[in-house]
Formats: structure tokens, sequence, C-alpha cells
């Protein structure tokens, strides 16, 4: 028997093949990025490249300054946002969103 809480996921995995990811590896690799295991380069996306280009490792910046600094639709920065912490360039913090400085990035 499965948790109550499962059951919303066991039937998407079931009825509309979805995958579980939990590394920005996976995910690149279901939108057909590269092959498994690997993970292009940053900046490979012109848009993360811009995104990080309006942020600072010093002050936290909302969201929608992002926006506004890299001329991207707030949508478009929000899910490069949630992209880039994944990979670890990015960290969310009080006030809004840092790019992380180096002894903090991953991968």
């Amino acid at each position: 028997m499965t948790s109550a809480s499962s059951a919303g996921c066991h039937r998407l995995l079931r009825e509309y093949d979805a995958r579980c990811v939990t590394t920005t590896a996976e995910i690149r690799e279901l939108w057909g990025d590269g092959p498994p295991g690997t993970s292009p380069g940053r900046g490979t996306d012109p848009d993360q490249s811009r995104v990080l280009d309006a942020m600072s490792s010093r002050d936290a910046r909302a969201a929608a300054e992002l926006s506004r600094r890299s001329g991207l639709a707030p949508e478009r920065v929000s899910a490069l946002l949630g992209l880039l912490e994944l990979e670890g360039a990015v960290r969310r913090v009080e006030g809004g969103w840092q790019r992380a400085r180096v002894s903090e990035r991953r991968g």
C-alpha cells in the first residue's frame, strides 16, 4: 500500500508518462539538451546570461527588477531563476535573488 500523499504522483507516472527528475542534468536530458549525465556549460542560453548579468552577488534583487534589467518577460525570468538555482548559479535570499559566489557554486 502507498501513502495517500503519493497518490497524485503515482497517477501522473502511471497515466501520463510523467518522469521523475532530481537534477538539472535530468531536466536537460528530457529537453533534449545533451546526453544523459552531461550538463552544458553555464551561459549557453543567452537568456540565462541576460538574467545573470542583471544580478549582483552582494545585493538581492526582486524578480521584477531582474525582468526590467534583463528585458525579459517576468514569467521567463522566474523560470530561468529556478533553473539557475538548481544549477547553483543563483540563490534565493531575503529580498530577492543573488548570484552565488564562486565558493558556493555546484557542478
